[in-house]
Formats: C-alpha cells, sequence, structure tokens
C-alpha cells in the first residue's frame, strides 16, 4: 500500500506521523518512505540519526514531479510505501496523491486549521476523477490530552464533506514526538511501552482497514 500524508498548512505534524507510521508497518513488512518534500524534512531527521535504519525500513528523496512514474521501480520489492510530501499543494504533491492508494490529511484540533484544508481536499477529490480506487481520510493530530473534540471542531470536520473518512484515532500532543524528531529516532524507539508509541499502533491498524476495505 502506497500512503500519502498530505496538507497544504505546514506545522501539522506530516513528517511525524510519516515517519512513525513508517516505523510501526515495519516491524512485519518491508517499508520504503519516501521525502517528497524539497525540504528534505525526512532526509535531514536521518542525517542526525546515529545508528542505521532496522533492518526492512529504507529512505528515499524523491522531490519529483514525477513521482508517480518514477516511484514504480523504486518501491519494487517494498510491501508497503509512505510518502511526505511538502507544506504546501505543488505539481510533487499532486504527483504524490496520484501515486498512492490512501492519503491522510493531518490536521490540528481547531476549526481554523480544519477549515484550511479545504483546498488540500478539493485536490485530492480532484485527482478522484481520474483515480477511481484513491481513498482519503482526515487525523486528528496533536491533540491537547484529556479534551475532547470541540462542538465547532466537530461542525468544520463535518461542513468539509460526506464522502470525508475521519479516523477514530486521535494522536495526543506528546513532547516525546518533539524528543525523537530532534535526535533521529522514532518515538517507538524512545516510549516502547509508552502511550505516543500505543496511539500510532492503533493509527495504522486503522490506516490499513480503510486503505484495503
Amino acid at each position: 500500500m502506497i500512503i500519502s500524508f498530505v496538507n497544504q498548512k505546514g506545522g501539522v505534524g506530516k513528517t511525524t506521523l510519516s515517519l512513525a507510521t513508517a516505523f510501526e508497518l515495519h516491524k512485519e513488512r518491508k517499508v520504503l518512505v519516501v521525502d517528497a518534500d524539497p525540504q528534505g524534512s525526512v532526509i535531514g531527521w536521518s542525517d542526525v540519526r546515529d545508528k542505521e535504519l532496522p533492518k526492512g525500513l529504507s529512505i528515499a528523496s524523491l522531490a519529483k514531479k514525477t513521482l508517480h512514474r518514477d516511484l514504480e521501480g523504486l518501491a519494487e520489492g517494498f510491501d508497503h510505501v509512505v510518502i511526505d510530501t511538502p507544506p504546501r499543494l505543488t505539481d510533487i504533491t499532486r504527483s504524490a496523491i496520484m501515486a498512492s492508494h490512501l492519503i491522510v490529511v493531518p490536521c490540528t484540533p481547531s476549526p481554523y486549521d480544519v477549515w484550511a484544508t479545504k483546498e488540500t481536499l478539493d485536490l485530492i477529490r480532484e485527482a478522484t476523477i481520474y483515480h477511481k480506487t484513491l481513498k482519503f481520510a482526515f487525523a486528528i493530530n496533536r491533540k491537547v490530552a484529556n479534551t475532547v473534540l470541540g462542538r465547532e471542531v466537530k461542525s468544520a470536520i463535518a461542513e468539509l464533506g460526506d464522502d470525508l473518512i475521519l479516523l477514530k484515532t486521535e494522536i495526543v500532543h506528546r513532547m516525546v514526538f518533539a524528543e525523537a524528531g530532534v535526535n533521529g529516532n522514532a518515538v517507538q524507539e524512545i516510549d516502547k511501552e509508552g502511550k505516543a508509541t500505543q496511539e500510532i499502533k492503533i493509527l495504522v491498524e486503522e490506516l490499513l482497514a480503510v486503505g484495503t476495505c
């Protein structure tokens, strides 16, 4: 399965979720992480890492508008591909969308940030005209612990359309995610039995279920 994390708004945690998802998937499958961001967020993360990637997990830079065409050969031999896209809508983003089976749109639990995803969703819906099997889902990220989604946020999400899948799993804002990023680790490596790791595990299970249904 090819999963892309897409949102034109920066600061929503695309790279963090991309890496955490890849690390979770690689526990049982071979996984390729594609850095499609010209800023090289994933590559930068790997550069500060002080140990080799786990067996079965690889990283490649492919910030090209021909990604959907070039990925076919690059992904050969891998069970899953996770694509981290640029923090804006570009030809690279469009190419990543066309290459994917599932698009995940991360968003913070703010009605303003939810409304800001409309342009991203419009682009994804445009792609479904040609990519009939493409699925897309909305993921709440960086939620404040021990809170529930507010009425305004739920209303904003509902206004985005009936075709949008809202994932049940909500990722809570935890310092361990930032610590992992700074040190070139995955959250699973420094929080093996913690709540953050458990949330990512449940999220990935849900992504696989949505992507294959």
